[in-house]
């Protein structure tokens, strides 16, 4: 075995998991299903079938990952954020096999207690603030708060926010790398 498990985590059949993994305390990883390398699933984490998470992907307590979620690599899920697969639910009306994708792009962060309604895509290196509701798409490298949330601003691949001059430009304080803003859209230069 090339990942680790505490012996509470129940590791259905159908799971591939990546070298380097650690699944922690009570959490159930259901098949099939795919989780890279190097990732991190912490207490009480549920991965449903079909579910695909990147290598470096860091899951925090009590998150439930649904069937129609795929994570691309770097992506780091806030202690017991929630996504959702169906958008009209009800207890006596089945929708298996009708279930919306959500997306979340390479670098994103998505902050505790946020919820994100399914069918809308997380760009690249957004950062979604706790506690909000994203009920649309979310542009790359954006910065979201709010219910439902609103773009407040724009933010690094490091985790800073980024302030734009006259120019557009905009240089992250810690990894010196610089932005673009142009017609509503950041780029890395």
């Amino acid at each position: 075995m090339s990942y680790s498990a505490h012996p509470t985590a129940v590791i259905d059949a159908g799971a591939q998991i990546g070298e380097g993994t650690k699944i922690w305390h009570f959490s159930h990883i259901m098949g099939p299903c795919t989780i890279g390398a190097g990732c991190n699933l912490g207490q009480n984490v549920v991965v449903s079938p079909e579910v695909i998470l990147g290598n470096n992907v860091k899951v925090q307590n009590n998150v439930s990952i649904y069937t129609g979620v795929t994570c691309d690599d770097d992506v780091f899920l806030g202690p017991s954020c929630v996504f959702t697969n169906i958008t009209n639910p009800r207890s006596s009306v089945i929708r298996r096999g009708q279930y919306s994708r959500t997306h979340v792009g390479k670098g994103a962060s998505i902050g505790a207690n946020a919820t994100i309604v399914c069918g809308h895509d997380i760009g690249p290196y957004a950062f979604i603030g706790a506690g909000a509701v994203v009920t649309k798409n979310i542009p790359a490298y954006a910065l979201v708060v709010g219910n439902p949330s609103r773009q407040v601003g724009w933010m690094s691949e490091y985790g800073h926010r980024l302030d734009f001059d006259q120019e557009g430009r905009a240089t992250c304080p810690e990894s010196g790398e610089v932005y673009e803003l142009l017609n509503g859209a950041v780029l890395k230069k």
